[in-house]
Formats: C-alpha cells, sequence, structure tokens
C-alpha cells in the first residue's frame, strides 16, 4: 500500500481554534480518499502558534532552533501540503507568512498544496485568492482547485441539496488534494555504506 507524507500548517492563534478544526477537517476527508484508493496517508500537523518565537528568532538571527527546523523539513520532505490561516486585515496572518518566508524558494516546486483559511465572515473568502493563492504559485507549488474558506455560520450549518455547504467543499477539495499525490511510494533513503578505515589506508597504499 502507498504511504504519503502529508504536513498540515495551521496558524490558529486561539486553543482551541476555528483554524486547526478546520486543517483536522481537511486531513480526515484527504486520509478517507486516499484510503479508498488503497493508499495511506501519514499526516504531520505543524501548529505555528507554538514556533512563533522560533519563528521571530529565525527572521532576525538566520538560524532556525531545533524544533523550527524539524518543522521546515517537514515540510520539504512531504508529499503534499494542506496550509490553512486565519483571515486578518483581509489577508493570511503575519505568523502564517513569516513560516513561508522561511522556506527555501523551491522547496515547494510541484508540491501538491490545498489552501484553507477561516474568518468571521463570508466576505473574506476572496482572501484564498488574492493573497493565499498567489502566494503558492510564487513558490512554485500546484495548489488544487478549490480553496476551502470557513465563515463563523459554517460551522453551525447543515448540509441542504442545492447549498454548496462547507461539508461538500472540504470533501471536494480534499479530493483533489488526493488526487494529485504521487501514485508511487516515496523511495526509501540509500543506505549510506560505512567502508572500515583499515580497507580505506589499504586503498591508498601502494601496490
Amino acid at each position: 500500500m502507498t504511504t504519503h507524507g502529508l504536513v498540515v500548517v495551521t496558524a490558529g492563534l486561539g486553543r482551541p481554534s476555528a483554524t486547526r478544526l478546520l486543517a483536522d477537517r481537511l486531513t480526515e476527508a484527504t486520509g478517507r480518499h486516499l484510503a479508498e484508493a488503497g493508499r495511506e496517508v501519514e499526516p504531520t500537523v505543524i501548529e505555528l502558534r507554538e514556533l512563533a518565537t522560533d519563528i521571530a528568532g529565525h527572521l532576525v538571527t538566520g538560524f532556525p532552533a531545533p524544533a523550527l527546523r524539524r518543522a521546515l523539513d517537514a515540510v520539504g520532505n512531504a508529499d503534499g501540503l494542506i496550509a490553512v490561516s486565519p483571515v486578518f486585515a483581509a489577508s493570511y496572518s503575519g505568523l502564517f507568512k513569516s513560516f513561508f518566508d522561511l522556506l527555501d524558494p523551491t522547496v515547494l516546486t510541484g508540491k501538491p498544496v490545498l489552501i484553507a483559511a477561516t474568518g468571521g465572515t463570508p466576505r473574506h473568502s476572496l482572501a484564498l485568492e488574492y493573497a493565499l493563492r498567489p502566494l503558492f504559485v510564487y513558490l512554485h507549488a500546484t495548489v488544487v482547485p478549490t480553496g476551502v474558506f470557513a465563515a463563523a455560520d459554517d460551522w453551525g450549518s447543515g448540509a441542504s441539496a442545492g447549498t454548496d455547504t462547507l461539508p461538500a467543499r472540504i470533501d471536494r477539495a480534499a479530493a483533489q488534494l488526493a488526487a494529485l499525490l504521487p501514485a508511487a511510494a516515496r523511495p526509501a533513503a540509500p543506505e549510506e555504506r560505512v567502508v572500515p578505515f583499515e580497507q580505506q589506508l589499504a586503498a591508498l597504499r601502494p601496490d
């Protein structure tokens, strides 16, 4: 069974957080679509609120703390990415942008990314198209067609025929991400052969 590494970056500031809740729903839906195709997912969730101090320090010093280094490496090694930010002042949060500013500019090239956001009212939903999507296009990621925005009222709404509800949008976006994840299993890292020191010395001696 093919196993995929999925990294979920969530920039919610509260606990509990609507941003984290949306990220969890998207992760669950993506896993369900992959399971239906006989594929597995190994999700890694990165809570940026827990890395806020490290992110600020890296921006100033240029050196990441160990926890931040692991988060950046996880994004770089992932098969796919779910990125979710709250909307502040009609755009993604500063914490969200600061984290992605720290990535190598080429690390997301060709990587499937599902973008999502949360906000108080539906009028913030366009931030997906004029803020988040351009950011990941700039980073050369492959952004899934459906972005998911969840307003406060979406969490209390139920599905109804003919209505594009939050569950329907989550399911559609997750299906698109699952379809973009590579079909082949990730190759295992090659084992490094250790040559004994005596053998290295012998190779240096003249015949």
